[in-house]
């Protein structure tokens, strides 16, 4: 049975959108079917979701989650089916209707405005006025209550350009939370969180539950959706391959019912023989940043980098690869370079992937082909001209050894799914033959068969006698992977643990700043 809540409350916001019995079913979508020219993105596919339930959909990036997620969003309009809230059938021709009706999002990407504050973020187009001024002791008094409705206490005043990520992730919830939605969306909330930020957020829906609202968690990490989530629906190709209880529904099961695989085919460690260090740090540091930093990688070696956000693992990756300045040594196949800037990194021959590839990794403006040989216009250019067809050559190698899909090079980058977009800035940089390869959230905000095929190229490359360094805040991707595992606290090493020494337990521990033992 799906859970059913017994307690149904307001939320702050006004309104009386949650006055409903507790026995309503919060949303019916039945039979929806939504063809694009080409494609049928879903087949027939049915949810239900009630009052005080979390309910989680889960699948393969083009399963069809966004499709069906924007027709309750007033996005689209189904080819087929209907939609019922609380018993009445809906139709939403534009977002503001489903709004109007209910319906909250909160998407991954976020839409604050960070140059405002955080109660003009939260009432952004509802701040009480009198007079035309804004009343902004009522306005903060406001945004405090809403807050507090989530559990969480941040200054109304304070400007969303101060706040963490955490934070602001939070802020985003509460703005949509002030609207007194019925039915809220989360879509990949803890794509940009740690571990340790993750459960404030979950403390926030559990809050959500509790006063009835009906949570849809869209999440690639499945063993979140286990720990949150009352109940599971997957899609696999448009179609709804399953729906049951998350009670004793394991993240195997669930891999399968998306794409046929197991679990360890999706964090596979490919056998590598590990040779002579050939990345050496001693003493890296940075003031107000890190310290201390003194490391070896060895090659065929998989480095990971462990911690909550803000202990410094990406403000190391990023010194290491000449973005930031710092103090100390670093040496590569036994040659010491300056650091000073990516150009000589490169050439020293170091590579970095970093975590935020929309930002920095990719150029959303180009092609595949562009983006692929980006790192290495000097081994296609001549005198700053393109060689005949060099270019292709070289790009079209990279897509096919990668498996990029859509292959065909002249494919808008942006056009392109989170994972493929993620194989394109990996081979952008292997295009360059790195020593060292330096990994910053590889696999964030991408589905579980693009999940499988990054880490398949990882240890391929380990297993060619490249250096990895990779940073994750998915423990369980750094522990199935690496061959060694470096704690770092509030910017320095707290703990290493050799593979067979690996424990969630003891890394978490080193992670928060508590004693641990390998």
């Amino acid at each position: 049975m799906d859970a059913r809540p017994d307690d149904v409350t307001n939320p702050p916001g006004g309104g009386s959108l949650l006055d409903v019995r507790p026995t309503d079913v919060a949303l019916r979508m039945i039979g929806i079917s939504k063809r694009f020219p080409g494609v049928q993105a879903l087949s027939n596919v049915d949810l239900t979701v009630w009052p005080g339930q979390v309910h989680a959909v889960v699948g393969e990036n083009g399963a069809g989650k966004s499709t069906l997620m924007k027709i309750l969003a007033g996005e689209q309009r189904p080819d087929e089916g209907t939609v019922e809230l609380f018993g009445e059938q809906v139709e939403f021709s534009t977002p503001r209707d489903a709004v109007h009706r209910g319906i909250g999002m909160v998407h991954q990407e976020l839409t604050l405005v960070p140059s405002l504050s955080v109660s003009e973020n939260v009432l952004l187009g509802s701040l009480p006025r009198r007079g035309g001024v804004v009343r902004w002791k009522e306005a903060h008094r406001r945004t405090t209550e809403v807050l507090a409705g989530l559990g969480v206490s941040i200054d109304p005043r304070k400007s969303v350009s101060d706040l963490s990520v955490s934070q602001s992730q939070l802020v985003e919830i509460a703005r949509v939370y002030a609207k007194g939605p019925r039915v809220l969306v989360m879509d990949e909330p803890t794509s940009s969180l740690g571990e340790h930020e993750t459960q404030r957020l979950f403390q926030a829906v559990r809050i959500l539950r509790g006063k009835g609202v009906a949570v849809i968690y869209i999440s690639h990490r499945l063993r979140e959706v286990v720990e949150i989530a009352d109940h599971v629906t997957v899609l696999r190709d448009g179609r709804c391959t399953g729906s049951r209880p998350t009670a004793g529904l394991g993240t195997n099961e669930m891999i399968k019912l998306m794409v046929g695989r197991d679990l360890t085919e999706v964090f596979p460690k490919t056998p590598a023989e590990i040779g002579e260090p050939i990345l050496r740090v001693e003493g890296l540091r940075s003031d107000g940043v890190f310290e201390d930093i003194s490391f070896e990688v060895k090659a065929g070696e998989i480095l990971g980098l462990a911690g909550l956000i803000g202990a410094g693992r990406t403000e190391v990756a990023r010194a290491l690869f000449g973005l930031d300045p710092s103090d100390g040594h670093v040496t590569v196949d036994g040659v010491e370079y300056s650091r000073r800037g990516p150009s000589a990194a490169l050439a020293a021959g170091l590579a970095y992937v970093p975590e935020d590839r929309k930002a920095d990794g990719i150029i959303a403006s180009m092609c595949t082909r562009e983006n692929l040989t980006l790192a290495v216009l000097d081994k296609v250019c001549t005198r700053g001209v393109v060689r005949n067809g060099a270019d292709r050559k070289l790009a079209g190698e990279f897509v096919r050894r990668l498996d990029v899909s859509p292959p065909q090079l002249s494919t808008s980058v942006n056009s392109l799914s989170g994972g493929n977009q993620q194989k394109v800035v990996i081979g952008k940089w292997l295009a360059s033959e790195p020593k060292v390869l330096i990994l910053d959230e590889p696999t964030r905000g991408v589905d579980v068969g693009a999940k499988a095929d990054i880490h398949q190229i990882i240890g391929s490359l380990a297993a060619a006698g490249t250096a990895i360094v990779l940073i994750s805040s998915e423990l369980q991707e750094v522990l199935a992977v690496s061959d060694r595992v470096l704690v770092m606290h509030q910017g320095r090493i707290t703990a290493e643990f050799g593979r067979a020494d690996f424990s969630e337990q003891a890394v978490m521990a080193a992670a928060t700043g508590e004693p641990a033992h390998a």
